[in-house]
């Protein structure tokens, strides 16, 4: 074997000085390796068997290699492959100026390494380092079968491939799936990587038990980097012609985006139907942050008919805000105006909450030294009341002016324990509007509470089947004492109850918000032990339980009703992943008195490995709800594995997805999700069918259908099942997540 040679100085570039690295391209040497070389010097070079040659990041392989100098004209024959960047071209016949990178390519084949997917070609044209223009080109990311096959493919007249903007176009495409034709245009353009252009998107057809048949096709308008806006006009084959639009933007001191949704003349409905969702952020001087969010629809059956459109979860309570709010030293002022829209059904009407308008307030916290610390919090509100459930509901607007301020001291404040006694102040004025029976009147109202802290932190080793844990056990008590005042006369503006749980055991009031405060004179004692694995620091094992104990009657309660007992509910809950693959968890409240439960929770969950979750959840509530949730992600089905067009392997995988929730008070299933995700290695396939019940007896379906073909795009039939599946089933992961 003949040694290899360096033909630099035939390029006139000596590659054998160490000198730094030229920033230009075009500066850069050309050396060549082969078995068999000859040439004249600064006229051409003849590069025989392995020739490799290597300009930057280009590297071009053949079995013959002529260079013209003069010109940097390289002319490669059999077997000829050229990299850049990770880009791969390989055919049997190459002319390439190589400074310029202009050329052409005869039969080649080739892969992108951006997008993971390559094809054939009759001619491939170099148009420079970020331009190929490709005559009778194909397109895909997978492999032929043993007929020389693929699953997808993508061809053109004319395929033109800009990396430098990210963009490919095809003349007189069509997109084949399995031999069949799904997509054809004369002009085609798809993304060489995530970054964004505009251009049409893949239609978006659908299905919907109320809507019947819908298909839109969409839009995409990419403006400016820093903006852009997606139209999507559409048809519903029930309802009649849709637009669906939404614009995004970004500054540096602002950002937010709209949505909307038109329906000009709904035929089931009788008349324009239209919603607008509007989220804005910015900053302020003086470290101030302001946002407004508004969600409004045009009528109060929108949520029936058009639900999925309506974000968030509540779907008949729709907020609109704007708030603002700024730090001043250790000062935050804020302020912010709230109404709802409360979309009501005659059936079953809700009460609407009542709007801010406006909430104005300042909160500071301090830190006195010595153990002690201080906050306080006062705040202006107008309470109106715009959507009332119905004729009869008299409650009035008001204006409360309240003060929230507390001083504790952390007498001992240690890693192995603490005491901290706390004394607070609940101050509210009202300034009531008349009402049916009454003129305007005002009330006033001051609470004190008192209440000491103290919990203890102990820890142990322990070792349970083989495996050594490091052991605490948690003990605290709380104390409080909070005198009666009747509050009967005072409207409730924006308290509820809060959840009895092991948090809300521990807190001085069991309302939220300023309107209500429980008089209370009790004890609560409650310990955590918990168990970490001393191996990785993970908690393996966590149990508590907690109790409350009155020493005198408790008259201002959730419930409404005087709580004479002595002792509250039970709380006990506990959680683990001691099991591998595992984990478990529940809570229970237990009346000692009637001895049961009033309301428990049991929940488990089997996640042995990627893309294979199983859980459950039961939930009771005595007199009120009693239901199981199911949901899953699990392989029904690997089959052999195969290669993409990147040739790493991949294995043809058929995977179930669902949830589903089922009333054991009512018999019937309130939600359910039924889906199935095919894994091919080159493409996905995703189907999913989505029922959710409107009523006792009536209810909406969809049938939502979607192909990722990996390297190109997704075509979707209906909304986005990979999405629903996100946000419904817990535990689910895409099978392409990283």
């Amino acid at each position: 074997m003949a040694a290899a040679c360096l033909l630099a100085a035939w390029c006139s570039v000596q590659a054998q000085q160490a000198a730094p690295a030229p920033s230009d391209e075009n500066q850069l040497p050309v050396t060549v390796e082969a078995r068999e070389l000859r040439g004249r010097p600064d006229i051409d070079a003849i590069a025989e068997g392995d020739v490799e040659l290597k300009r930057g990041p280009t590297t071009i392989r053949a079995d013959r290699l002529e260079y013209d100098i003069p010109k940097g004209i390289a002319k490669a024959r059999g077997n000829v492959k050229i990299t850049r960047d990770g880009n791969v071209f390989s055919g049997p016949e190459l002319q390439l100026q190589i400074q310029r990178y202009e050329g052409f390519f005869i039969n080649p084949s080739y892969f992108f390494a951006v997008t993971q997917a390559g094809g054939q070609a009759e001619r491939i044209d170099f148009l420079g380092q970020q331009r190929v223009s490709a005559t009778a080109a194909t397109y895909s990311s997978c492999t032929p079968d043993d007929q020389g096959d693929y699953a997808w493919m993508l061809k053109g007249r004319h395929v033109h491939l800009d990396f430098e903007n990210d963009v490919g176009t095809a003349e007189g495409g069509v997109l084949t799936f399995y031999g069949v034709p799904i997509l054809g245009a004369p002009y085609l353009s798809f993304p060489l990587s995530d970054k964004r252009k505009s251009g049409w998107l893949p239609p978006t057809p659908g299905f919907d038990s109320k809507s019947g048949f819908e298909f839109a096709v969409p839009y995409y308008w990419n403006i400016a980097p820093n903006f852009d806006m997606t139209l999507a006009p559409g048809i519903m084959t029930k309802r009649g012609a849709t637009l669906g639009a939404q614009a995004r933007y970004l500054q540096p001191d602002y950002e937010g985006e709209l949505n909307l949704h038109l329906l000009p003349q709904d035929r089931v409905w009788g008349g324009s139907r239209s919603l607008v969702h509007f989220l804005h952020d910015g900053r302020l001087p003086f470290e101030g942050r302001y946002g407004v969010d508004v969600n409004r629809v045009s009528d109060d059956d929108y949520w029936e008919d058009l639900e999925r459109n309506i974000p968030g979860l509540t779907r008949r309570l729709l907020p609109g805000n704007a708030h603002a709010s700024w730090w001043l030293q250790d000062w935050n002022l804020y302020t912010r105006v709230q109404r709802w829209q409360v979309l009501q059904d005659p059936a079953s009407p809700i009460e609407a909450p009542y709007s801010r308008e406006p909430q104005v307030g300042v909160r500071r916290g301090l830190d006195l030294g010595g153990g002690f610390s201080a906050s306080v919090e006062t705040e202006i509100n107008r309470f109106a009341l715009y959507d009332r459930a119905s004729a009869a509901d008299d409650r009035p607007d008001a204006t409360r002016v309240h003060a929230l301020a507390s001083l504790s001291w952390s007498v001992v404040d240690t890693p192995g324990w603490y005491l901290r006694p706390r004394l607070s102040l609940n101050a509210a004025s009202y300034s009531i509007d008349a009402t049916r029976s009454e003129g305007r009147r005002s009330e006033a109202r001051a609470i004190p509470t008192f209440s000491i802290d103290n919990g203890w932190i102990f820890e142990r080793q322990a070792e349970w089947f083989g495996r050594r844990y490091l052991q605490t056990f948690e003990p605290r008590l709380l104390y409080v004492n909070t005198p009666y005042r009747d509050q009967s006369d005072i409207p409730v503006f924006d308290s509820a109850a809060k959840d009895f749980n092991l948090t809300s055991l521990f807190t001085d009031n069991p309302f939220s918000g300023v309107d209500r405060v429980a008089d209370a004179h009790h004890l609560t004692l409650g310990a955590y032990t918990r168990f970490f694995d001393e191996a990785s620091g993970a908690e393996a094992l966590r149990l508590g339980l907690a109790q409350r104990y009155l020493l005198r009657e408790q008259r201002i309660t959730p419930e409404g009703e005087p709580f004479e007992e002595r002792f509250s509910d039970v709380m006990l809950t506990g959680s683990t992943g001691v099991i591998p693959n595992w984990w478990l968890s529940a809570s229970t409240q237990y009346n000692p008195d009637i001895r049961r439960t009033v309301r428990s929770t049991v929940g488990v969950r089997f996640s042995p490995g990627n893309f294979r979750t199983l859980g459950a959840n039961y939930t009771f509530t005595r007199g009120s709800s009693e239901q199981i949730d199911l949901g899953w992600q699990w392989p029904l089905y690997r089959g052999k594995p195969s290669q993409s067009a990147s040739g790493s392997g991949c294995t043809a995988s058929l995977y179930t997805v669902g949830r589903a929730n089922y009333s054991m008070r009512e018999r019937r299933l309130t939600e359910s999700l039924m889906g199935f995700e095919y894994d091919a290695g080159c493409w996905i396939g995703r189907l999913a069918v989505e029922r959710n019940s409107i009523s006792r007896s009536e209810g909406t379906t969809r049938l939502m259908f979607q192909l990722e073909f990996v390297g190109l795009s997704r075509l979707g039939f209906g909304a986005n099942p990979l999405r629903v599946w996100q946000d419904n089933i817990p535990g689910y992961q895409p099978l392409r997540d990283e």
